[in-house]
């Protein structure tokens, strides 16, 4: 008997299923997608504990005959290919005809669908793969299809489904995508039988992006003008550089009306930016690039989230050079655009974030609306080659001083304060030569230590202010759902935030050491942290230190450099525990000895 067999149809579409539909959010995807390509103008998603239980997507597009019904259950069965060329010009968010009967062939499935132009319709059943029951139905025309029980015969994947919060998360995602890919359909989208939002369709970009990200982002869009050239054009929206964020989840980029990632596109948009954006930070962006189906090719990525440019170089070109002269420009919006008279959100101003005396440049630099970094921007960009040179104690030398019963063996050094360096370091004078101070790196410590003394103290919770008016924000729903998760964590650092609806959460206090003009900024940076660790090993056991160690470099970074505030910030430093280094490892203070002067100066 011959070893190799062919599949049969079923476990075949299985197979399929393990690259088309990895999650519910897949699931959403391929049939959103299929629902745009037969026209719809409008498309409601429902789903059910995240979408395990069921995922549901109604459209009223030109609906299909039972014959046809039938035929998108076969594998490789498709109407927008007819030959080969065509796969050079594909201008459809779907082609390969491979989704539908994978989905079907690994849950409870039901397809009902009716032309406009006939008077029944038809419904067709499948469990698992196998054809249990075709039918006339009543239905209004379009097409209707539920999917139940996801995995219900693959245990084994089902297994490696996350929580029902963060699989919901992902499907409100993923519709949100397909929302401002195509800003002219109708959006609706249902959650455990509450409505999430209801958009309507419109012809400016600007009011999508407004009803997902919010009034507040939408205030302070740049509009990037369409710019064009060798078969391609670019136009969209920016945030300013303070709104960059380390993870590019703020970056949407559709071409020719399907949500893509790619790595050109990326580097473009930093580029455009020109340094004001720090390294390892993303700008947030929606663009929305057209551009000849021959010069580029779709087929290369089994969920189809990636492209390949035949000519890269000149789309990152156009990019690049259409969201430089945008940020230069600063375009002002187009007439008839949303207004926010009644939105009073203030610029952000990070200076403020931390009661103390205020980076006087940096608050010039926000006033006058200037994208260019400020000194403080660059200061946080320096690499940590940069900050990691010798200083008087290293790291692990730096338990000795401390003994056994928590008390310090050594007491603060006597140094003379002499001044600021370039806006970035104090220089003081020591017993043995001269020392720099870090103030980012010495106020990190000292948030660190504090945060980690309040908690360990007694149990309780760090020390925090109530916020007269609760701040509400309007996040991406991957955000959101991060930040409910981690709620006792936030807490426990002073920030109080509950769910508000949807994606919208609401921030009560923050912690009592902080004036915090810019609470979005603060816990966006917070959630960036999380996220680089959520999934890891690290993520799995997510300690509360984790977290102080982000909160800490957060305020840590908006430290004045200020000579009337050093000695206040020394005592607070020598205070600390292990006062010559941050939670990370970086040196707080660095020693250069007279002999180590002497002997550059050949003495």
């Amino acid at each position: 008997m011959s070893k190799i067999q062919i599949l049969d149809d079923t476990l075949a579409s299985q197979v399929a299923a393990g690259e088309v539909v990895e999650r519910p959010a897949s699931v959403v995807k391929e049939l959103v997608e299929n629902s745009i390509d037969a026209g719809a103008q409008h498309v409601t998603v429902e789903m059910q504990r995240g979408g395990t239980a069921l995922v549901k997507v109604t459209d009223d597009a030109c609906g299909m005959s039972r014959e046809d019904a039938l035929l998108s259950l076969e594998r490789h069965a498709t109407s927008k290919l007819k030959k080969s060329e065509d796969l050079a010009s594909i201008l459809t968010l779907g082609f390969r005809g491979e989704a539908v009967p994978s989905i079907a062939s690994v849950s409870r499935f039901r397809l009902s669908t009716r032309e406009h132009d006939s008077v029944a319709g038809t419904e067709i059943v499948v469990d698992g793969g196998s054809l249990r029951d075709v039918r006339d139905a009543g239905m209004s025309a379009g097409t209707c299809v539920e999917v139940k029980q996801i995995f219900y015969n693959v245990p084994a994947r089902r297994k490696f489904l996350r929580a029902e919060s963060t699989e919901s998360a992902h499907v409100e995602h993923q519709v949100r995508l397909h929302a401002l890919a195509t800003p002219g359909v109708r959006f609706t989208l249902i959650k455990d039988g509450r409505q999430v939002f209801d958009l309507a369709a419109t012809s400016d970009w600007r009011v999508r992006i407004s009803g997902l990200a919010g009034q507040q982002t939408a205030s302070h869009l740049i509009q990037v003008p369409a710019a064009s050239g060798n078969g391609m054009k670019v136009q969209g929206y920016l945030l300013p550089a303070e709104y960059a964020r380390k993870g590019k989840r703020q970056q949407f980029v559709f071409l020719n009306g399907r949500p893509v990632e790619d790595s050109a596109v990326s580097r473009a948009l930093k580029d455009g930016y020109r340094g004001a954006i720090s390294e390892g930070s993303h700008p947030a962006a929606w663009l929305w690039i057209d551009m000849d189906p021959s010069l580029v090719d779709v087929n290369v990525h089994p969920a189809k989230k990636e492209v390949r440019f035949h000519r890269p170089h000149e789309v990152r070109a156009l990019v690049a050079t259409a969201v430089e002269q945008a940020l230069r420009l600063k375009t002002d919006p187009p007439a008839g655009h949303i207004s926010s008279d009644t939105d009073d959100f203030s610029p952000v101003q990070h200076t403020d974030d931390f009661v103390g005396e205020p980076n006087t440049e940096a608050a010039k630099q926000n006033e006058g609306g200037d994208i260019e970094s400020s000194e403080e921007d660059n200061h946080v960009a320096r690499s940590d080659e940069q900050r990691r040179s010798s200083f008087p104690y290293r790291v692990e030398q730096q338990q000795d001083l401390v003994d056994g019963s928590g008390g310090k063996l050594c007491e603060r050094p006597n140094f003379n304060i002499i001044g600021p360096l370039h806006d970035r370091y104090i220089v003081l004078e020591g017993d043995e030569g001269a020392i720099l101070l870090d103030p980012v790196a010495a106020r990190e410590r000292i948030v660190y230590e504090q945060l980690l003394m309040a908690v360990s103290a007694d149990g309780g919770a760090m020390s925090s202010q109530g916020l007269l008016v609760p701040e509400l924000l309007e996040l991406e729903s991957l955000d959101a759902e991060l930040v409910i998760r981690y709620a006792d964590h936030f807490a426990d650092a002073g920030i109080q935030v509950e769910a508000f609806g949807g994606s919208t959460v609401k921030v009560n206090s923050v912690p009592s050491f902080l004036k915090v003009s810019d609470v979005r900024g603060f816990l966006l940076e917070l959630v960036d942290e999380l996220h680089e660790t959520v999934g890891t090993r690290k993520g799995k056991a997510m300690a509360y230190e984790t977290f102080a160690q982000g909160v800490a470099k957060r305020v840590g970074r908006h430290e004045p450099c200020s000579i009337d505030h050093a000695d206040v910030l020394l005592a607070a430093m020598f205070a600390c525990d292990l006062p010559y280094c941050t939670p990370d490892g970086r040196p707080t203070l660095i020693h250069i000895s007279l002999t180590e002067l002497d002997r550059k100066f050949g003495k």
